[in-house]
């Protein structure tokens, strides 16, 4: 005797398919990308303190036609010696996203937390490569928590509401 397995009907999967939750990567690029090294070639000699590194990260997301996002990831890093800037570096890295199957009340933690997820690590080599060519040892970023920053942010901001309130 032989089991014989019957697919089912090519509509239900479809159902099935639509109900999982899905982020699609449509493209990501480097929309904007500036690296100063102001006071080279004095600051790139030997033998002088380590810079201190300030590091800013914003997150922007913005709807587009057909269900597709665009998130931007923007890392701003300030190295400064004995209180004169070594470099400055900015980049907004962004991606499109189709996202489907996720509840509207949940769109905002995916396009906040698990997108950047995404773009971070391409992001990070980017930094890294940069600061090498600036001719510093590269800037190797820490792996970021998302979640943590989108929670701070948003609590910040309802503070804010709160206060004018």
């Amino acid at each position: 005797m032989t089991d014989t397995y019957a697919p089912p009907p090519a509509d239900a999967d479809a159902q099935a398919a639509a109900a999982q939750p899905a982020i699609r990567i449509l493209a990501q690029y480097v929309r904007d990308l500036s690296f100063e090294n102001p006071r080279a070639p004095e600051s790139l000699r030997g033998g002088a303190n380590s810079p201190q590194i300030d590091l800013a990260v914003e997150l922007n997301a913005s709807g587009r036609e057909g269900g597709v996002f665009e998130v931007e990831l923007k890392l701003t890093a300030a190295a400064r010696r004995d209180g004169e800037a070594v470099f400055q570096l900015e980049l907004v890295y962004a991606g499109l996203f189709q996202i489907v199957g996720v509840d509207p009340e949940d769109l905002e933690q995916v396009l906040m937390i698990e997108c950047p997820r995404y773009l971070f690590p391409f992001a990070r080599r980017l930094i890294a490569d940069l600061s090498a060519e600036g001719g510093f040892p590269p800037l190797m970023l820490e792996p970021m928590d998302f979640a943590a920053i989108y929670l701070a942010r948003k609590a910040q901001a309802e503070a804010a509401q709160a206060g004018n309130a």
